[in-house]
């Protein structure tokens, strides 16, 4: 009899405690090092999850190819045998002969309460089906979206369709494996739906610490000078610098905006568009009003939120955008682009404005909209941090550990209480029962 066997109800999950702590096991392609929002979200999650006094592992590549077993914030990681993406040198995926068998000896070892995977990749994938086998409930949380990925794998714009419909088609029949599916945003949900999952679907917001993002206008004028900014007002994007995100349209507002407002645009991250970008500001004379601050280290991200007046993003990808949340978390008005998970969180005239995306005169009018007025701004940057409130790290954790503790493995979760899950189509509308 195998430890998993040894250590499971006859439901198949592991017998507890209802007060203990429990064993997560979380699967992931992407984690810090890695720069992403879904790396930096499995990141939180495993260390609030281990701060609550949960064991936690996480399966994940190695950031340098070895494999190897570190100790991180609380949280054992599991790092398998990586190589570099030929097309993408800073992304590492797992090697994927012998991916199958480790994690299933990894779950026969730990015997977790429950396995949380993080996409539909070698190693996510590879705990859905072996946590299945042995009986483990399986919580799949969708980050996915095709759009993310054309770039990275030059996949010629004449191809987006006929290969997104197929990564869809492979990303819904593995999240049919999961017995519990969640997604960032309601939006994000209704798309995975659409895109032919037919099972409940919960909402849970990937969070934002508001403790570490929080409103500090005294030190403005520092954080510029700690990025060596120019001190005057400055429009922030913090990202890749990569096709879906649409930097170049702030760009090309500048110039516009310019005639009527002082501004600069600070961007914070790397990504393969940055030449390109750094071109066309040129091209539009707008270069010494462009600053490209390159890779953040975590430490200092925070801190470029407090040097910033006003946050803009383009993206037509975003299924939640937690560089939104972090900066109306610091109190900044946003304008953003009127796609997907975006009008989730940007009210109109309330703490910021939406524009279609593409349209670079009404990108200019919001930008100036927001410059024009202190008070405005102020006002805005307030209502951002009210809405990012309902977004607090420790109420999305609390709702994981109530999944954590409902799921069964092979159907929805069991009843007592009821439980709407939101962000579905009318018709596909349904209700999950909690414990």
């Amino acid at each position: 009899m195998t430890a998993t066997q040894r250590s499971r109800s006859p439901l198949g999950q592991a017998s507890r405690a209802d007060d203990s702590p429990r064993r997560i096991l979380i699967g992931t392609d992407t984690y810090p090092p890695d720069v992403n929002g879904c790396g930096y979200f499995t990141h939180r999650l495993a260390t609030g999850l281990a701060a609550r006094g949960n064991d936690v592992h996480v399966v994940c590549v190695s950031a340098d190819g070895p494999p190897r077993i570190e100790y991180r914030d609380g949280v054992t990681l599991h790092r398998l045998r990586s190589a570099s993406v030929l097309v993408h040198p800073s992304m590492r995926v797992a090697v994927p002969l012998g991916v199958t068998g480790h994690v299933a000896r990894l779950i026969d070892r730990l015997a977790p309460h429950v396995v949380h995977a993080q996409s539909h990749f070698t190693i996510s994938r590879a705990a859905i089906r072996c946590a299945k086998r042995s009986g483990t409930p399986v919580v799949l949380t969708n980050h996915f979206m095709p759009d993310n990925l054309f770039a990275h794998a030059y996949v010629p714009e004449r191809l987006h369709r006929v290969v997104g419909s197929a990564a869809w088609r492979d990303m819904v029949a593995v999240a049919h494996e999961a017995d519990y599916v969640t997604t960032p945003t309601a939006r994000a949900a209704e798309l995975l739906a659409g895109k032919g999952y037919t099972r409940p679907i919960e909402a849970v917001s990937c969070g934002i610490d508001l403790q570490r993002f929080h409103p500090r206008p005294a030190e403005r004028r520092t954080a510029r000078a700690h990025f060596g900014l120019p001190d005057r007002p400055t429009m922030l994007f913090v990202g890749r610098l990569d096709v879906e995100k649409r930097i170049d349209e702030l760009i090309r507002a500048l110039p516009r905006v310019l005639n009527r407002q002082d501004v600069q645009l600070a961007l914070a991250g790397t990504g393969q568009r940055e030449g390109e970008l750094r071109r066309l500001a040129d091209d539009l004379g707008v270069a010494d009003r462009v600053h490209f601050l390159g890779f953040v280290p975590d430490s200092d991200l925070p801190l470029t939120y407090v040097a910033a007046d006003l946050f803009a993003i383009g993206s037509v990808a975003e299924l939640q955008s937690i560089a939104t949340l972090e900066a109306m978390s610091t109190g900044l008005p946003v304008v953003a682009a009127d796609a997907l998970a975006l009008p989730h969180l940007v009210r109109p005239e309330r703490n910021g404005y939406l524009y279609p995306p593409g349209d670079i005169s009404v990108l200019t009018e919001r930008i100036v909209a927001v410059l024009e007025s202190a008070e405005r701004r102020a006002a805005m940057g307030t209502a951002s941090r009210e809405i990012a409130a309902q977004h607090d790290h420790e109420r999305s954790l609390d709702r994981f550990e109530e999944i954590y503790a409902e799921v069964r493995p092979g159907r929805s979760g069991s009843p007592a209480r009821r439980r709407t899950v939101v962000g579905l189509p009318q018709a596909r509308v349904r209700t999950v029962k909690a414990a």
